[in-house]
């Protein structure tokens, strides 16, 4: 067992707190729900950017390369100044959603290096210009520019040319789960010496303006024995800690305190405010800082002359273990516990990645997982005491209106979540999460399970028993894939284990049972297994935005809602089935939910006009439109929507059935009864390969069909994945035409150029990681039931035939080939940023961006989407890790075990 494993042991048995400090900080709390007090709810205004330096957030923190307490009492990161800069760099910059033709855009360049499951080892790595920061020339330039314009990047202002940066490293080492190693490294790129002020920052959220109990905590200034400076921290539930200072910076203090004159023009309640060490380094005000020494803010300043291509190295340590007098906490033990855990990392991961990769993909694998992990983050929102501070009380006489969430007042979260994204997306995303965690998985299942039984508490899940979305509207709808991450999740956690954690399993399909009826009673309003549900994760490549009503009125059918029900049920039924393999109770439920998927699945070729959801001219799913006058239409998009009754496969080993005949009964009256049922899906009563059975929307005639054109160059298959719209939009775009208005859809490579979804441009023609994700598990699974004999044209019209892993291979390697470098030395994912492509300082650092170019495979959209880009790690895991011949053998079990595993007890 390595080092770092034995730690993660510890954390979960209790026995030691390695979890306690981590990458917790936010890196952006401005502009959020959270801090949003306005009527209207225009959270990007009402807290601005601006405003962040002088104003004291209620429900979190933010900072650049930071880390907190899993509570974030306590926050440490860094401030920075270039002597040009018109702000001190505290936290990061980016557009708001109405500054831009791709708002919601962070603009720095800054990277997610290295990170252990328990934080005991981290990297990060950020590019600080050493000229002023061009903060309106990236506002103005891409205010100006319309939809059809490219986003205007920091690189484009030419603020990097001639390498006139810092490099700053931050990294983090634990000796202790309350010993922090801090060392900051400042690397000048240019050609001649240049100035950085550096200051490690240390500070409380703001508790105490709010109401909280206990007495305020406070900063003081401790002088060492060695004559090192340092800042004591005390705090009445965290307790004290003490920031060793190497050298002899200067300490300044000041309070977390907004500073209202500056902002509202009333009175200050201190003199000393949030933003004063701004005032006093950037603009010269030394009356800003506290004069006595103390305060709820702090920091160590040093003035740095870097020369041309060279280092300068401050160190740190953030401490609450007793020291004893002559301690060193620089000495010798410093630099050998810093190579310790890195070592210790290297370690980690060596005996995690397949053998097989290439150090390529090696760094790609673990930079994907590094973001995972920094990605965490300390997510705190009492939306029953949000609403009463804004005068929003669902239970009282008079309220206000407020503009979102207050049919969510039960909600209370405190917690440490996965983020889609700590800057573009810093709360969390349901169906984000689902996807997250099949990646966290790869390196701490027990963070993943817990992350998954999260969204189904009583203080998350609504009583009705929906899941949660995201912050702006709890109440909007993600697609149903909780349940897939959680018997994946378990399935992972078996094959790792030899056997699965069935309480925690037990306990998610309670909650879950739950959500799927609230599936079942809200969204399927004819009662005919036909499910609507908003946009679905699929935002913009509809003809009509499916969130507000339809301007045609009536209703539309979804082929990608229907479909995600459809495996949805197959996912409950192999929960159920695992369970009642030890628990008879359970043996009704499995029964219950293959009668939801077969109603669901055959719901698709019936409703809407004959043939339904399926054209079997053109041989593949669309939306059905029905009219108010009880007209159907089908919208023929072929888009992502069509593909997604293709994931809705599953394959099942028949044991519950060997074990339980008695309940092949049941199940053989139901389908004879209704032989209307299988008419068009697969019929799940033949066996195929292995014995094995298969749950699938698609019989095997129409998987070719639909097969045949996913795998068709000019369509869908991308030399990087798959699209999400068919290329085939951009010569025949799709027109519809209602009240004298055209809505259209065509194919687009980038964003879109419609702004159906508000400030943003979105998508249409994108690759995206988690939906190709879902393609590749329902490509194996046809595989493990059909076996080698089943063979497909890849690429359509190439003449090459593959079997369903290959096929799934295939797609997997062009997948990766987003990040690897190819025969040129270029990472498609870099665009046309020479940058990125060609300066060894910056070319083996990865952004896993939240979509790619549909053509040339170029990151669009939020540039650290590392919460479901990161599922990268496990398709290179995936494919690293199995053969075909392992995965025909193993079956489901393939995608969780190493070859030569013995497989993973409780299979049915």
């Amino acid at each position: 067992m390595s080092a770092e494993s034995a730690r993660l042991d510890e954390a979960r048995q209790g026995i030691a707190a390695w979890k306690k400090w981590g990458p917790y900080l936010s890196e952006r709390q401005w502009g959020t729900v959270r801090e949003d007090y306005s009527d209207n709810g225009d959270a990007w205004n009402y807290f601005s950017h601006d405003q962040a330096r002088s104003r004291a957030y209620r429900w979190g923190e933010d900072g650049l390369a930071g880390i907190s307490d899993d509570q974030q009492y306590l926050c440490f990161a860094l401030a920075l100044w270039n002597r040009n800069d018109p702000i001190l760099k505290e936290r990061l910059f980016g557009l708001t959603n109405s500054e831009g033709n791709h708002g919601e855009d962070v603009k720095e360049y800054y990277f997610y290096v290295d990170s252990t499951p328990t934080h005991s080892s981290m990297r990060f790595v950020y590019k600080y210009p050493q000229r002023a920061y061009p903060y309106p020339d990236l506002v103005d330039t891409n205010r100006g520019r319309n939809r059809h314009d490219p986003e205007y990047e920091l690189l484009d202002t030419g603020i990097f040319d001639d390498d006139r940066y810092f490099d700053v490293t931050v990294d983090y080492a634990k000796q202790g789960p309350d010993d922090i190693l801090i060392q900051i490294t400042v690397a000048n790129r240019g050609s001649e010496s240049a100035a950085l002020e550096l200051l490690p920052t240390l500070w409380f959220r703001n508790t105490w303006s709010w109401g909280a109990d206990g007495p305020r905590p406070v900063f003081s200034t401790v002088r060492q024995a060695d004559g090192g400076a340092a800042i004591r921290a005390r705090h009445s539930q965290l307790g004290d800690y003490l920031l060793a200072c190497e050298g002899e910076p200067e300490l300044l203090f000041t309070e977390n305190e907004t500073n209202s004159e500056r902002l509202f023009g009333v009175p200050n309640r201190s003199p000393f405010v949030k933003d004063a060490f701004h005032r006093a380094i950037c603009c010269g005000e030394q009356g800003a800082v506290n004069p006595e020494g103390n305060g709820t803010k702090a920091a160590a300043r040093y003035q740095l002359d870097v020369p041309a291509q060279a280092e300068r190295v401050v160190r740190l340590r953030l401490t609450a273990e007793p020291q004893g007098h002559g301690w060193a906490p620089f000495g010798s033990s410093f630099s050998r516990t810093l190579a310790k855990r890195r070592h210790e990392a290297d370690e980690f991961y060596d005996a995690l990645m397949p053998s097989t990769l290439s150090d390529d993909e090696r760094l790609v694998y673990r930079q994907a997982c590094a973001g995972m992990l920094w990605s965490k983050q300390f997510y705190f929102y009492d939306v029953d005491r949000w609403l009463e501070e804004r005068g929003s009380d669902p239970f009282k006489p008079g309220r206000k209106t407020a503009p979102r969430n207050d049919h969510w007042h039960h909600m209370y979260n405190g917690d440490i979540l996965s983020m889609p994204d700590k800057w573009e997306y810093p709360w969390y995303a349901a169906w984000d999460l689902a996807f997250h965690v099949i990646a966290l998985s790869l390196v701490d299942a027990e963070f993943g399970k817990q992350q998954l039984k999260l969204m189904l508490r009583e203080r998350y899940m609504h009583p009705n028993g929906q899941i949660p979305a995201y912050e702006w509207n709890f109440g909007d709808v993600n697609p149903p894939v909780h349940a897939w991450s959680t018997i994946f999740t378990y399935r992972l956690d078996q094959g790792r284990t030899g056997q699965g954690d069935k309480d925690w399993l037990k306990s998610c399909f309670q909650k879950l049972l739950l959500n799927f009826t609230w599936w079942v009673n809200r969204k399927d309003r004819t009662g005919r297994n036909v499910f609507e549900g908003g946009f679905l994760g699929l935002d913009n490549i509809g003809v009509f935005d499916r969130s507000a009503p339809l301007p045609t009125g009536g209703c539309l059918e979804q082929a990608d809602g229907t479909a995600w029900m459809a495996l949805f049920s197959q996912n409950m039924l192999e929960i159920a089935a695992e369970l009642a393999m030890t628990d008879d109770d359970y043996s009704d439920m499995a029964v219950k939910f293959t009668e939801h998927f077969l109603w669901i699945s055959s719901s698709m070729y019936s409703i809407g006009g004959e043939g339904g959801m399926w054209d079997d001219d053109d041989g593949f799913f669309y939306d059905v439109l029905r009219l108010p006058d009880g007209r159907s239409e089908r919208l023929k998009v072929r888009s992502m929507v069509g593909l997604l009754p293709l994931c809705a496969a599953t394959v099942y080993d028949g044991k519950l059935f060997q074990k339980r005949p008695e309940l092949q009964i049941p199940f053989e009256r139901f389908l004879n009864a209704r032989p209307e049922l299988v008419q068009f899906i697969h019929d799940p009563r033949p066996t195929g390969a292995r014995g094995r059975r298969l749950a699938s929307i698609l019989n095997e005639q129409r998987l070719r069909r639909v097969l045949t054109r996913m795998l068709d160059e000019q369509e869908f298959l991308s030399d990087y994945g798959i699209r999400s719209l068919s290329k085939h939009h951009a010569e025949h775009p799709f027109i519809f035409n209602a009240g004298g208005q055209d809505y259209h859809v065509a194919y687009l490579p980038s964003e879109s150029d419609t702004g159906m979804f508000g400030g943003n441009s979105n998508w249409r023609g994108p690759i995206w990681m988690p939906v190709n994700l879902l393609i590749l598990r329902a490509l194996l699974n046809y595989y493990s039931y059909f076996g080698k004999d089943f063979l497909i044209e890849c690429p359509t019209g190439s003449g090459r035939l593959m079997n369903l892993y290959e096929v799934a291979e295939e797609i997997g390697r062009r997948l990766v080939g987003l990040f690897t470098r190819d025969g040129h030395g270029r990472r498609p994912v870099n665009g046309g940023a020479r940058k990125f492509q060609e300066d060894p300082n910056w070319r083996d650092f990865i952004q896993f961006y939240e979509y790619f170019h549909g053509d040339n495979g170029a990151g669009l959209g939020a540039s650290h989407q590392t919460g479901w880009t990161g599922v990268v790690a496990r398709i290179l895991d995936l494919f690293g890790s199995m053969t075909a011949d392992s995965a025909l053998e193993g079956g489901r079990h393939a995608y969780f075990q190493r070859p030569g595993t013995p497989v993973a007890g409780g299979d049915r």
